[in-house]
């Protein structure tokens, strides 16, 4: 089976779960969480990276591109191996991988505090365990993967100010990152892409509009 024709069966078995869920993904309220107590000092670097997992990653990366002081995001793939760094293996939900966003961004603009925020707010549902909204499987599990103990130490800041802000307990993992894998041509810019397909207008877009609405300074 293709690539293409996994992804299609993937987008179909989605709409079958949010028939049934009444489409609650896109109308449920954001949760607004605190900025971290703990946030990056400041850095005359240019860039840094952060790396987030919360589901689809067509979802997550279309958050981030649409944050100002984000340069790039990309989808692709962590927790696993090489060898199986692929769409259609990590779809089986048993090679340890995670659908992966890696985060570009200027620190003079963003922090990686806020970009922890906006995880927690809109990004995705950090109560949602091996699952976020029709999308289910241990390759949509709620991950903060870190880079070195500072970011180590502003992602548990992070989580901690999260807690208690949601009706359930947040099942967000915080892990070191071993290796990013880029994912496929065709997952990347997905939601630019693609934004009047349904998929993007009932499970992307409202993920945007609760950026827009709840979190300042968006990109246009």
């Amino acid at each position: 089976m293709s690539s293409s024709t996994w992804a299609r069966l993937r987008i179909a078995a989605a709409f079958a779960a949010l028939s049934v869920m009444g489409c609650a993904q896109g109308a449920e309220e954001a949760v607004v969480i605190p900025a971290p107590a703990v946030d990056e000092p400041a850095s005359d670097a240019a860039t840094a990276v952060a790396v987030f997992a919360g589901g689809c990653f067509w979802g997550v990366q279309g958050v981030y591109q649409h944050v100002e002081g984000v340069l790039k995001a990309v989808s692709g793939y962590a927790g696993g191996a090489k060898a199986t760094a692929y769409y259609e293996a990590v779809g089986e939900g048993d090679t340890g991988h995670a659908e992966t966003v890696q985060v570009t961004y200027d620190p003079s603009k963003v922090t990686y505090g806020r970009l922890l925020q906006i995880y927690f707010s809109v990004a995705h549902d950090p109560t949602q365990l091996n699952r976020q909204g029709p999308d289910h499987g241990t390759q949509y599990r709620s991950i903060i993967l870190y880079h070195d103990e500072h970011q180590k130490q502003v992602a548990e800041a992070s989580k901690k100010a999260a807690t208690g802000q949601f009706r359930d307990p947040i099942v967000t993992e915080i892990v070191p990152l071993t290796k990013f894998y880029k994912a496929e041509g065709y997952h990347q810019n997905y939601y630019n892409n693609n934004s009047n397909k349904a998929y993007c207008q009932f499970v992307i877009r409202p993920k945007l509009d609760k950026l827009l609405k709840k979190l300042s300074k968006p990109k246009p």
